[in-house]
């Protein structure tokens, strides 16, 4: 089981299985939202995981044309996770917002032609450009 939630402890998760993936997004979106080089991510079915708490939402377009939602808890603001909830393919559960942070094991880094110079990442990911089969 994968537990987190938001800094006040108001938006909470709870996410059955293992992740599709886990990862570090480099792209711009991701950066601007979190403030950071990269979000690391893991990816979970949407049968997968439960929410509990008030959430607001931000919505920008995807990379591949759909809506991407990044959701936040509607108190504190911290970035918790993306998907809209209840009509998401799978739930990005963003790995800073983990209860237990040693669950979080990357295998790949997605585009990586937005990756800032200064970010390191570590060795033996597998890196996509973009994303993986595109």
């Amino acid at each position: 089981m994968y537990t987190g939630g938001c800094l006040c402890g108001q938006l909470r998760y709870e996410a059955r299985g293992e992740p599709r993936e886990q990862g570090y997004c480099c792209c711009a979106d991701c950066r601007k939202a979190s403030g950071s080089a990269f979000v690391p991510f893991l990816n979970f079915p949407p049968d997968s995981v439960r929410f509990s708490g008030r959430m607001t939402h931000s919505v920008v377009k995807s990379f591949r044309g759909p809506d991407a939602v990044r959701n936040r808890c509607a108190l504190c603001g911290s970035l918790v996770f993306g998907g809209p909830v209840g009509r998401a393919e799978f739930h990005t559960l963003y790995a800073g917002s983990l209860d237990d942070p040693s669950l979080f094991r990357p295998t790949i880094a997605i585009f990586t032609r937005d990756r800032p110079q200064w970010a390191v990442l570590p060795p033996g990911l597998e890196a996509f450009e973009t994303l993986p089969g595109v």
